[in-house]
Order: structure tokens, then C-alpha cells, then sequence
């Protein structure tokens, strides 16, 4: 299926300002049709949930919709998706009602930090899972050392923010489904590059922020509504004990919950497809797919070329995201160059904290990340290549 790129690119209106966006592993830009809902929420009036007059109305209708555009694009149920400003923000909230000292949690080095420090922090004991620092993959077998009968929860990331390794996250579930504990999946970097199916990967909790695939900064969770009935977490005494209210903390941003929907809504519709926006988003993301990985096939070999660049990480299966350092630069100093080139590109752990540990490169500024989404083509590639290129081998 040939992959629009043209007529993609031309839905975001922040890609016209020349510069090259290979930063969406941080945060995607936002194709005018959320700019559009967002706005149209603010402009027709929006109350707080529950009230009797058709503002309130407005704004329980985008709360039911943005819950089935999420279920829509992880293959979810609308009544157990949690909605709330950040995955980070949710993933503490939720580690708190889960588990507690005297539990045991298998973590991987392999995390972004928001999917490790709230189990950390719990209490919990923690067992690590190591990551193979040449390959940069997750090697499935020692979870069955790590994992045993005082396992209470397995947290672990469906695609690395930084090295885009992708672990066989069903293998991993399955084990620890075998020894009674649950899962949590940290989804963030996975679920904007290509079709995810939360029942496949076996996560009881899926967690994903709507920034990083073209939505508002709205963060999600997903869930069985049965297992959330089971979970009580800290709350007001007042508000709802419904679930998923029950683990919503305070007013929602109901405009931007409208951009959720119309960001799922443009997913659906990157390529032609018929059937349920289900079946059209996992068309269209599985095309984005295709499109980003030929790309990042031209990128990888481009940096491997250059003598001076060194490459972290060469797992099998990966998202569209490189992490390199250039001899004689600091990863800031990439950046900068990169930048005065018009090409944007992030440097340092960006919050891959164990990991760049385990790398050891975290103390002399980690490395510089370039991150390929759907908008983006040839040319950006082309112009990130040529930049590392002019890079003085020696300061001047």
C-alpha cells in the first residue's frame, strides 16, 4: 500500500516552518483537525462533567468518545480506559494502589524511568532484568529466574524510547500471568509506530500518551474494567467510585480530550481503508509502519557509514529510532549543530535513566536520539545525514 507521505504532511501545519522534525520520540507536532476539535470544544462551550445543562452535556459526550477512540486504537475497552494528564502521573497513582512493601516487582533496565521509579518508590522489592548493551535487546529467559511466586507485578516497555528495541513483551506476560501477577506495559513510544493489540501483548495495565501520535498531552491507561473493579486507590470522599472515574483525579481537560479523539480519528484515515475505525487504524498504523522502517533502513545505514558516529543498539525488532554519539562531540554540541541546520533532534537520557546507566554513558551526556513518525520523508533523513556529515571532527 503506497503511504501518502504528501498529503500527510500537509495535515500539520508546524512542518512548514523548513525545519526537519526528528524529535517525535519526544513529542509529536499536531495535525490541524485536533488543533480544529480542541478549539471547537472552547468554542461551543464546555462545563464539568454531570451537570444538567448542555454544556455539561457537551463535555460528558467527548469524555465517552475519547474513551473509545483510545479503546479504538489499542484494541481496548472504553469502559476501562483511564484517562488523566500523563502517563507518568497515572503510572504513580495506579503503582500505589497495586502494590506496596512487601511485594515483589520485576522491572527492565530496558524502561523509560516513568515505568520504574513509581515501583521503586513504592516500597516494593524490586528484581532487575538486564539488557544486553551490545544488542540492545531484553532477553526473554531470565525472566523465568526473576519471576516467581512472590512476583505481584511485571512492568515493562513495549518499545524503547531510545533504542526503539521492541522485547517480546507476550513471552514476558505470559510468565508472569503463569505465577499469578500482573502486568503493566508502558506503551508511550510503541503505540505511535505501529498497530498494538493490549489482548496480544497480554498487559493487564497498557499505559500511552496521546502527544506522542499527534494528540493533546492527555495520558491513558487501559485496563479490564473487571480487574480496575478490584483496585482501590487513594480518592476524595466526594468523588465518583465508578470505575474508570475512580481513578481520575479532579477536572478533566475536556477540550483536549476532544483533540484525543480527532488525533485517533486522523490515525484512522494516514491511507484508504474500509470497515470499523478499529480495522481502518490498524490499516493505517501498519502502513506508517512500513513507511517509517524503509526510512530508517536509508538512516541507519547512512550513520553507519560515518567512521566518527558510534550506534547504540541493533536489536531485530525495533521502532523507527536511532541513538548515536559523534567522536570529539558532546551530545548537546550535536544537537546545536543540528539544530543551526534546521534539523530537530534530542540529546541526553531523555529519561532513560537505567538504561543509559547500563550503557554507561549517562554521565558524559548520553547520546543524541533521532526519531522517525509517520510525516516524516526522504528529505528529512537526507538533511539529518548531511548535518552529522559537517560536523568538525575537532573544535576549532
Amino acid at each position: 500500500m503506497r503511504f501518502p507521505i504528501e498529503e500527510v504532511r500537509a495535515a500539520y501545519p508546524a512542518l512548514s516552518d523548513g525545519y526537519a522534525y526528528l524529535d517525535g520520540a519526544a513529542g509529536t507536532q499536531t495535525p490541524t483537525p485536533v488543533i480544529e476539535a480542541i478549539a471547537r470544544a472552547y468554542r461551543e462551550g464546555i462545563g464539568n462533567v454531570g451537570g444538567a445543562f448542555p454544556a455539561s452535556g457537551r463535555s460528558d459526550a467527548i469524555v465517552a468518545e475519547a474513551r473509545r477512540a483510545v479503546a479504538d486504537l489499542v484494541g481496548g475497552d472504553p469502559r476501562g480506559v483511564i484517562l488523566g494528564p500523563n502517563m507518568t502521573t497515572l503510572t504513580y497513582r495506579l503503582s500505589r494502589a497495586l502494590v506496596g512493601p512487601g511485594d515483589e516487582v520485576v522491572l527492565s533496565r530496558l524502561d523509560h524511568d516513568a515505568n520504574v521509579r513509581p515501583w521503586v518508590q513504592t516500597g516494593a522489592t524490586i528484581r532487575w532484568a538486564e539488557v544486553d548493551t551490545v544488542t540492545g535487546e531484553l532477553p526473554v529467559e531470565q525472566y523465568g529466574e526473576l519471576i516467581g511466586p512472590r512476583t505481584k507485578l511485571v512492568a515493562v516497555t513495549a518499545a524503547s524510547n531510545v533504542l526503539g528495541t521492541r522485547p517480546d513483551v507476550a513471552a514476558i506476560t505470559d510468565l508472569a500471568h503463569r505465577a499469578g501477577a500482573l502486568t503493566y506495559v508502558d506503551g508511550v513510544h510503541a503505540t505511535a509506530h505501529g498497530p498494538v493489540d493490549v489482548r496480544e501483548l497480554g498487559a493487564d495495565f497498557y499505559a500511552t500518551s496521546a502527544y506522542k501520535w499527534s494528540g493533546p498531552h492527555i495520558g491513558a491507561v487501559i485496563a479490564d474494567p473487571a480487574l480496575l473493579e478490584t483496585v482501590r486507590p487513594d480518592k476524595l470522599a466526594s468523588s465518583s467510585d465508578e470505575v474508570p472515574e475512580r481513578f481520575e483525579w479532579g477536572t478533566s481537560a475536556f477540550a483536549d480530550l476532544a483533540g484525543v479523539a480527532a488525533a485517533v480519528d486522523h490515525l484512522a484515515g494516514l491511507v484508504e481503508a474500509s470497515g470499523t475505525r478499529r480495522e481502518r487504524l490498524l490499516a493505517s498504523m501498519a502502513a506508517a509502519e512500513a513507511h517509517e522502517l524503509a526510512l530508517f533502513d536509508l538512516l541507519i545505514e547512512g550513520l553507519q557509514t560515518l567512521p566518527h558516529v558510534t550506534l547504540y543498539g541493533k536489536p531485530a525488532r525495533r521502532t523507527a529510532t536511532a541513538y548515536f554519539t559523534v567522536a570529539g562531540r558532546t551530545p548537546r554540541e550535536v544537537a546545536e549543530h543540528l539544530a543551526g541546520l534546521g534539523v530537530n533532534v534530542w540529546n541526553g537520557h531523555n529519561y532513560a535513566w537505567e538504561l543509559t546507566g547500563a550503557l554507561g554513558i549517562r554521565e558524559t551526556g548520553s547520546a543524541v536520539r533521532a526519531g522517525l513518525v509517520h510525516y516524516n520523508d526522504a528529505s528529512d533523513v537526507e538533511r539529518l545525514l548531511e548535518g552529522v556529515r559537517s560536523i568538525p571532527r575537532s573544535r576549532p
